[in-house]
């Protein structure tokens, strides 16, 4: 009973000291200090941190039952040991210890009191170890955040701050790993926090070595799927950059129109046979049998000479017609040295059939040769356009005006005839 009387007037002790006056007016100044002068990126390290930090600092120091002188440096260093955020954050300890002696001096307060409290600034540091109780409750009391189970939220506003102050930007594995080598290290060094805070902290370390394998086979598998990304992108470039679709189109557009001009030109070539034809037909059977009557000698010329146009235009529209085939007599040495175009049945038709599908391996392996290929293929189709339609304009010449001229010799004829029948009958 007596103990706990003790502790419960501790307590009462303890809640004064923190409520007195000079007290107050430290903590308005560091209020007002935060206020003003601490950048907005600072989300961590504000006044609600260091308010926590000193109610963490009272609490421990409760149970580690310091003195009295102790508690007021503890509770000090407790105030001003992030103050200097407001001036620098990368030595803020440094800048705080400036703050916490000018700000003590100028209020008269004992010299070796205040270089207490700046030794326990500087024991914050992350590179330095306490060397005493109140170092240690101050050391504890900072970090106190490690043991909570809020210590993910904080760890995120500890991020965020860095991030936005330092300008650099942290991956989850690099933050997860900063956290994971941090709370490894880490140790409380009072028996309070220990016994308080210890237990939550190290289910805080297995919850980040946790999320950090959750990071890492994330971004294996983000990588893969980036590799796999970039892949296809890369074949899409490499795609685009050789037109192979505007190539093939442009074959396949080009060798289909001259196909169907080889259509036309073999269509008018069969009209003129046809008429050629029948004309012919009809010749032999209604004016050949005349001829032998003197009465229609005169039909004699001008019927040959209709019958030769007819059989010269049927000669002219035939040969423009007329296939040509090659030989089809090529080796492998004639494909493996690009001598052969296999792309067209003359040149294989003699070829044994494992000589031509190796052949056309070797084309549909090759680019180039398959282009070159296509390109023979258009080429000679051009060179057969060019003599089929140079035929079938010469037979149509020669039938256009092999008709007028029959004409006008059958109309030459009938008026001789005519004139020599009157000369005779005007004679007799």
């Amino acid at each position: 009973m007596y103990i706990n009387f003790c502790i419960f007037n501790s307590h009462l002790f303890f809640n004064d000291m923190l409520d007195n006056y000079f007290f107050e007016e430290v903590k308005t100044y560091i209020f007002n200090l935060y206020k003003n002068e601490l950048p907005s990126q600072a989300v961590y390290h504000n006044f609600d941190h260091t308010l926590q930090v000193v109610e963490t600092a009272n609490e421990i120091a409760i149970a580690e039952h310091i003195s009295e002188s102790d508690l007021e440096i503890v509770l000090l260093a407790s105030w001003f040991h992030d103050s200097g955020f407001t001036i620098d954050y990368k030595n803020h300890e440094d800048k705080s210890k400036e703050i916490a002696q000018n700000y003590l001096t100028e209020k008269g307060y004992d010299k070796e009191k205040t270089d207490k409290v700046c030794s326990a600034i500087e024991s914050t540091k992350l590179t330095v170890e306490p060397k005493n109780k109140i170092e240690e409750i101050l050391c504890d009391a900072d970090l106190h955040h490690v043991g909570l189970e809020s210590f993910n939220k904080k760890s995120g506003l500890l991020r965020s701050e860095w991030e936005s102050l330092s300008g650099k930007m942290f991956s989850n594995i690099e933050w997860y790993k900063k956290n994971e080598e941090f709370l490894t290290k880490h140790k409380f060094y009072t028996q309070y926090a220990f016994d308080k805070l210890n237990e939550q902290k190290n289910l805080n370390l297995l919850k980040v070595k946790k999320d950090l394998r959750k990071a890492i086979a994330k971004n294996e598998e983000e990588e893969f799927k980036r590799s796999l990304k970039k892949d296809d992108l890369k074949r899409k470039k490499d795609k685009d950059n050789i037109p192979e679709r505007g190539i093939e189109t442009m074959y396949r557009v080009t060798l289909k129109n001259h196909l169907k001009l080889s259509d036309i030109a073999d269509t008018k070539a069969n009209i003129l046979l046809s008429v050629s034809a029948i004309i012919l037909s009809i010749a032999l059977s209604s004016l050949f049998p005349k001829l032998d009557k003197p009465d229609n000698y005169y039909l004699i010329y001008p019927t040959m000479i209709f019958l030769f146009i007819t059989v010269v235009t049927m000669i002219f529209s035939i040969l423009s017609t007329r296939p040509k085939v090659t030989s089809g007599n090529f080796t492998k040495e004639d494909i493996k040295n690009r001598k052969v175009n296999l792309l067209f049945f003359g040149n294989f038709n003699k070829m044994p059939l494992e000589d031509f599908q190796e052949g056309m391996m070797d084309v549909m392996s090759d680019k180039d040769y398959l282009y070159k290929s296509l390109m023979k293929d258009l080429y000679f189709l051009g060179l057969v356009l060019e003599k089929k339609y140079k035929l079938l304009r010469i037979a149509y010449t020669i039938f256009m005006f092999g008709v007028v001229i029959s004409v006008i010799v059958y109309v030459i004829s009938f008026v001789i005839m005519k004139n020599n029948s009157e000369l005779i009958a005007s004679i007799l």
